[in-house]
């Protein structure tokens, strides 16, 4: 089980590296139980740049639908993203949201 998850976190961080070499034309999938092009595009002005903007409502919808102790097990391919990952981790106490221990660092 734990060498599935492994490998799992490993495609998955391909494919979001992978869409930052292509620009985002890539498709979306469902990723804990959200779209990962919808996730990116609401969340990405509160977790990346110098100074990030407060979540939206919209992002903190995305935040609510999502399966957060899974989404938060892909922390550390963030960076290549450009995402901040403390900034990330952030987002559930931001929307109301106890914040899952597998977010903490």
């Amino acid at each position: 089980m734990a060498a599935n998850r492994v490998l799992g976190m490993l495609l998955v961080g391909i494919w979001l590296i992978a869409l930052v070499l292509v620009g985002g034309k890539t498709m979306a999938f469902p990723i804990c139980n959200i779209d990962s092009t919808e996730i990116m595009n609401q969340c990405l002005p509160a977790v990346s740049g110098k100074s990030p903007k407060p979540p939206s409502k919209q992002c903190c919808a995305m935040v609510r639908k999502a399966k957060l102790p899974c989404l938060c097990g892909y922390k550390n391919v963030l960076p290549a993203l450009g995402i901040q990952p403390k900034l990330a981790l952030a987002l559930p106490k931001q929307c109301g949201l106890a914040t899952p221990p597998e977010c903490n660092f």
